[in-house]
C-alpha cells in the first residue's frame, strides 16, 4: 500500500510511504527557499512520487491532507469536487467584481494531479495527524498517552490522545483556552521575533536572564493547569495573521503590552519568565494527565515541543511518573504531511511498533551532478579519496567547513547531511560562526553532533536523541573542553551519531576525535539566519561564497577559499 501525505499551510509539504517504509518527506521551502512557505506543495508531491518511482499520482492507494478543511487550490490542482463555503463565495464574488476572475484555474505550466477516484481522498485532522506521527514512530504498540500542544489547528491548541495496540482516540481537546503554542509567541512578538519562527530564539534568551527581576509579569497570557485539569484559561484577544514571502505570521495585540515590560524589565528576564511558564503548565498537564491515567508511556508532537529546554525540564522532572517520553523530532507543521500519511496507512494495516531510524528523507544528489554543476560555474576543486578525513583535519585546524552528503534532512534540524561544522573547543567558535558565517544574534547557540558510543562521556540524566530534540546536563569535566556546544546554562542539544544510520558522518567524527582526543563537533544547519536550509548543491555553492566559510565539502568535491 503507497499512501501520499499533504499538508497546506504554515511550513507546507509532502510525505509518502510505501508498505509503512517511508520513502520521503519534504518540505517545500527547500524547493520555493521560502522559509515556512505556505504554498500548495506542488514540488514536494513531484519529489515524492519520483523517488517512490511513480510516473502518475493515481498510482498512490490513498492521499492523505493534514486538516479538515481543502484549500481551494488542492481541490483545483487534484480536480476534487468544490465544497463551496461563505467565505470562498464571498472571496470569489469580490475577486470577480474586481478583476474579472470568476473561479480559480491551473495555469498550463503546472503539472496535472489529477485524481480520478475522488475516494482516495482524505481529510485527517490537523491534531490527529500531529498525535499519529508521534505514535506510530515508536517502536512499539504499547499504551501510550500522546500530547499535541501549538498555537491552534483545527480549532484546537492542547489535545491529549491515548494509542493503544495500534489505534489513536481522543481523550481531551482544548482550543484557545488552553493555546500554549500562542502564549509563547505572543512573548516572541514582543520581543520583535516573528511569531512562528522566532520562538527558539525566545528559548535560547531565556538563560541570559532572570525571572525574579519580573515573576508573574505574564500570568495573564498562559493557561493553569491543576494536575490533567485546566482551572485557568488563557487570557488573548483576537489572533490576527500577515503574510510575507508567502509565509504565515501571527500577530496578537497583546504583543504591544510586552513590548512595554521589555523596555522595563529587559527582554533576557521577559524570556525567562515565558520559559518558565512555558515549563510550568506544560509539566502540570503532562504529569497530571500520568497521574490520572495510570500511563507511564508518553508521546508528544506539536511545535511546542521543539523547544528542547522544555523537553529536557520532563525528562528531568519525570521521577517515576514516566518511563518513555518518545517526542517526533520533525514535530512542528512541517511534520503533518507525514502524520496524516501515517494515520491513514495504519487505519488500513496493523501497527506492532516502526521506529524512525532517521530523517535522511529528501533529495540527493550523485558525484557527476556536484562535478557537472562545479564545471559550469568554472571554479577550482579538489577531488578527495577520503572526504571524512580531509574534513576532520581541517575541523582540526579550526577551519569552518560547509558539508553536503547523500539525502536532506525533513525537519528543522541539520543532521550531518546539509550542515555547517566547526571544532567545538575554541572558546570563540560560536561567536564566529553567529557573527562571519550565520549572520545571527550573538547569544545563539549551537548543538553537537557526537558518537553514540562516546555519550556517556559527555551527558548526564541522558536518553538517546538522534534527533537534537532534547537538551541535557553536559559533565562538568567536559564542559570546559567542548565551549562553543555549551549553552550558558550548561546544556547542550545533541545528535547522537550511529554508525549504521550515517556511516560517512561517523567516520568524520571519529577521525575528528583521534585527532583531537574529542568525539564531537559543532553542527548547525547548512544556511544563514532567515532563509531554509539548503537542499541543492548550486544553494550550497551560493551559501558557500556569500559567508565566512572556509571550505566547502560536497561528495568527493572540496572548494576552498584563498
Amino acid at each position: 500500500m503507497i499512501v501520499m501525505g499533504i499538508y497546506c499551510g504554515h511550513e507546507s509539504g509532502a510525505a509518502i510511504i510505501k508498505d509503512g517504509i517511508i520513502l520521503a518527506d519534504v518540505a517545500e521551502e527547500r524547493f520555493s527557499r521560502l522559509k515556512h512557505c505556505r504554498d500548495i506543495p506542488i514540488k514536494s508531491i513531484s519529489y515524492c512520487l519520483q523517488h517512490a518511482g511513480l510516473d502518475d499520482i493515481n498510482q498512490v492507494d490513498y492521499i492523505a491532507f493534514a486538516g479538515l478543511n481543502t484549500p481551494r487550490e488542492v481541490e483545483v490542482l487534484l480536480d476534487l469536487p468544490e465544497k463551496t463555503s461563505v467565505k470562498k463565495q464571498i472571496a470569489r464574488t469580490f475577486l470577480g467584481s474586481s478583476w474579472g476572475a470568476q473561479r480559480i484555474s491551473l495555469p498550463a505550466y503546472i503539472p496535472t494531479f489529477t485524481l480520478k477516484d475522488k475516494n482516495k481522498f482524505i481529510n485527517v485532522e490537523h491534531h490527529l495527524a500531529h498525535a499519529a506521527s508521534a505514535y506510530y514512530t515508536r517502536p512499539t504498540n504499547d499504551r501510550c498517552l500522546i500530547f499535541t500542544i501549538d498555537g491552534a489547528g483545527d480549532n484546537v491548541s492542547t489535545a491529549l490522545w491515548q494509542g493503544q495496540g495500534g489505534t489513536i482516540e481522543p481523550l481531551e481537546k482544548l482550543f484557545r483556552q488552553a493555546s500554549i503554542g500562542w502564549a509563547f509567541g505572543v512573548v516572541t512578538e514582543g520581543l520583535h521575533w516573528w511569531h512562528g519562527d522566532g520562538e527558539g530564539k525566545t528559548m535560547g534568551l531565556a538563560p541570559y536572564g532572570d525571572r525574579a527581576q519580573c515573576p508573574g509579569i505574564l500570568d495573564k497570557y498562559f493557561p493553569v493547569f491543576d494536575g490533567a485539569r485546566l482551572v485557568r484559561p488563557t487570557n488573548l484577544g483576537a489572533a490576527y495573521y500577515w503574510v510575507a514571502n508567502s509565509s504565515f505570521q501571527w500577530h496578537f495585540d497583546e504583543a504591544y503590552e510586552i513590548e512595554k515590560m521589555v523596555e522595563k524589565y529587559g527582554a533576557e528576564n521577559v524570556a525567562a519568565e515565558a520559559q518558565y511558564q512555558l515549563e510550568k503548565c506544560v509539566q502540570e498537564y503532562v504529569f497530571g494527565w500520568a497521574e490520572k491515567a495510570q500511563c507511564k508511556n508518553t508521546a508528544y508532537a506539536g511545535g511546542v515541543f521543539l523547544n528542547v529546554k522544555l523537553n529536557q525540564r520532563i525528562w528531568n522532572n519525570k521521577k517515576d511518573r514516566i518511563l518513555e517520553q518518545h517526542i517526533f523530532p520533525n514535530c512542528g507543521d512541517s511534520g503533518l504531511a507525514l502524520g496524516a500519511a501515517l494515520y491513514v496507512y495504519y487505519q488500513h494495516n496493523p501497527f506492532a511498533g516502526a521506529p524512525l531510524q532517521n530523517l535522511y528523507l529528501g533529495p540527493s544528489y550523485d558525484n557527476d551532478q556536484i562535478k557537472q554543476l562545479l564545471d559550469d560555474r568554472r571554479l577550482n576543486y579538489q577531488y578527495l579519496e577520503n572526504p571524512a578525513r580531509t574534513a576532520a583535519e581541517m575541523l582540526a585546524q579550526n577551519k569552518i567547513l560547509g558539508w553536503l552528503q547523500g539525502r536532506m534532512e525533513s525537519g528543522p534540524r541539520a543532521l550531518g547531511n546539509r550542515s555547517i561544522l566547526m571544532s567545538p573547543l575554541g572558546n570563540e567558535n560560536k561567536d564566529i560562526i553567529n557573527a562571519k558565517v550565520k549572520f545571527r544574534e550573538a547569544f545563539r547557540p549551537f548543538c553537537p553532533s557526537l558518537l553514540w558510543e562516546k555519550r556517556d562521556e559527555y551527558l548526564r540524566d541522558y536518553r538517546d536523541e538522534y534527533f537534537m530534540i532534547t537538551s541535557f546536563d553536559v559533565k562538568p569535566e567536559k564542559a570546559a573542553r567542548i565551549p562553543s556546544v555549551v549553552h550558558v546554562d550548561g546544556t547542550l542539544r545533541p545528535q547522537m551519531v550511529q554508525q549504521d544510520a550515517n556511516p560517512l558522518y561517523w567516520e568524520l567524527i571519529s577521525e575528528f576525535g583521534s585527532l583531537t582526543g574529542e568525539y564531537i563537533i559543532l553542527n548547525t544547519s547548512f544556511n544563514i539566519k532567515g532563509e531554509p536550509i539548503i537542499n541543492h548543491p548550486r544553494e550550497a555553492i551560493r551559501c558557500f561564497f556569500d559567508n565566512g566559510l572556509d571550505a566547502l565539502i560536497m561528495g568527493n568535491y572540496l572548494l576552498v577559499k584563498k
